[in-house]
């Protein structure tokens, strides 16, 4: 199940329900327009019975015409709401997540003892969207139309990645799959990304699986799989949550940084161009 957070929903429900009662009327219209004869039958002489249908003929316009002129209100008026609930919908605020303290701190880096490739990164399809994406039960998502990301959350979450293990690992050598730059790389590290949204209980929640491997034998030399929670701080609205998102990326980049210091650099196969 996904809630759309949005407006003008109602206003426009009731004026379709509206516009079906305007189809009545005029239907009702249409059938007491025709000539009286229609109404009278044939074979009527007396003419007072001649004048009954006539009468009839005129009290259906009559309330053709009040019931027109009553849904021609409504469904006025129903516009008049639509336009107002939707000329008054807050605009939409974007995010982005943020680096370690440290990574948005740090000046120029040149060069660096490691050189490091990141990616594939893949994500849920159901984060693959511009709106912000939190859980409100174990089955339910909640689509935030209001708040967005500023570009996509793949991309933030690559470039605050790379910032934090550029920052970790001292080196400025890390480069995000695909990309034309090419030079000897010492590790490559993918990662499956199972969950990044906000959470019921007021918290944001990281789920990866994730592996350091060797770029020349396309090997796996660390495998692993972790899960993050970060409180939302007060007044835990969707500023919280990205921050709260940003600690938990956090979280993960320093635990992929530990790693890869524990991992001794592959050593080129005989004959090998480094």
């Amino acid at each position: 199940m996904v809630t759309a957070q949005h407006g003008c929903g109602p206003a426009h429900y009731l004026a379709a329900y509206t516009c079906v009662w305007v189809r009545r009327a005029r239907v009702t219209e249409s059938l007491v327009a025709g000539p009286d004869m229609l109404l009278s039958g044939p074979g009527t002489s007396s003419a007072g019975a001649a004048q009954r249908p006539g009468r009839r003929v005129t009290n259906f316009r009559k309330k053709a015409s009040r019931r027109l002129l009553a849904c021609g209100l409504v469904l006025s008026l129903v516009g008049n709401l639509s336009v107002v609930g939707c000329a008054g919908s807050p605009p939409a605020t974007f995010y982005s997540l943020r680096p370690l303290a440290g990574a948005d701190a740090r000046g120029a880096t040149t060069g660096g003892a490691i050189a490091i490739g990141l990616g594939p990164v893949t994500f849920p399809g159901f984060l693959d969207r511009p709106q912000i994406v939190s859980r409100d039960g174990t089955n339910g998502l909640t689509v935030d139309e209001f708040n967005r990301w500023g570009g996509t959350l793949q991309d933030d979450f690559l470039r605050v990645w790379s910032e934090n293990l550029g920052y970790l690992l001292g080196t400025g050598r890390i480069v995000i799959f695909p990309s034309e730059i090419r030079y000897p790389l010492d590790f490559r590290i993918s990662a499956d990304v199972l969950s990044f949204e906000g959470a019921p209980a007021g918290e944001a929640v990281l789920k990866v699986r994730w592996a350091v491997l060797d770029p020349r034998l396309e090997q796996a030399l660390s495998v692993h799989e972790n899960s993050y929670r970060r409180p939302l701080r007060q007044p835990a609205d969707q500023a919280a949550l990205i921050g709260a998102m940003s600690a938990a990326l956090g979280a993960f980049s320093e635990d992929v940084a530990a790693a890869v210091r524990g991992l001794p650099k592959p050593v080129s196969p005989l004959g090998a161009s480094p």
